[in-house]
């Protein structure tokens, strides 16, 4: 159901999380996510136009999150490239449903609300604050050290990462 693009946004966007505002390059960015660059680019460029990211050209420049990993949700970053598109009239454009979905259609669009809903209460400071025995989605390997637990986080203790 989530595309490749929605998967790689993901992936950059928590990979920025961990840096907690300091700059990285779209090719940092890209060897640690395992997106290629020139994709990559085009990700970021529609995460910039709807506010998710900032990009700055020049020395000291890069790419940061706009907001803090803590207002940012994943239905954000999810809309900003490839926004869910719910069911508000009959997808098959039958004159007798109109705005009434059949069951099928209806369904689907429940469906599509859970989705929006559960991607909505999940910010990117709980992804990176989550307790895990897993290694990160991400490699940051260059991220610094005050990355492991970004200001506005919920008050979880966090091990560094291995």
């Amino acid at each position: 159901m989530m595309t490749q693009t929605v998967e790689y946004a993901l992936r950059a966007v928590t990979a920025l999380a961990y840096r907690a505002g300091e700059p990285a390059t779209t090719e940092s960015v890209a060897a640690s996510t395992k997106v290629p660059v020139a994709y990559l680019a085009k990700i970021l460029r529609r995460l910039a136009e709807a506010g998710v990211v900032r990009t700055r050209r020049g020395v000291g420049g890069g790419v940061t999150l706009a907001k803090s990993a803590a207002e940012l949700s994943i239905l954000d970053v999810v809309n900003a490239v490839e926004p869910i598109r719910r069911y508000e009239t009959c997808p098959l454009g039958l004159p007798s449903h109109g705005t009434r979905l059949c069951p099928l259609h209806a369904r689907l669009d429940a469906a599509l609300a859970a989705l929006e809903d559960a991607f909505r209460g999940v910010t990117l400071a709980d992804i990176i604050a989550e307790p895990t025995a897993s290694k990160p989605l991400c490699d940051v390997p260059d991220a610094p050290a005050t990355a492991r637990v970004p200001l506005g986080t919920r008050a979880k203790k966090v091990a560094p990462r291995a």
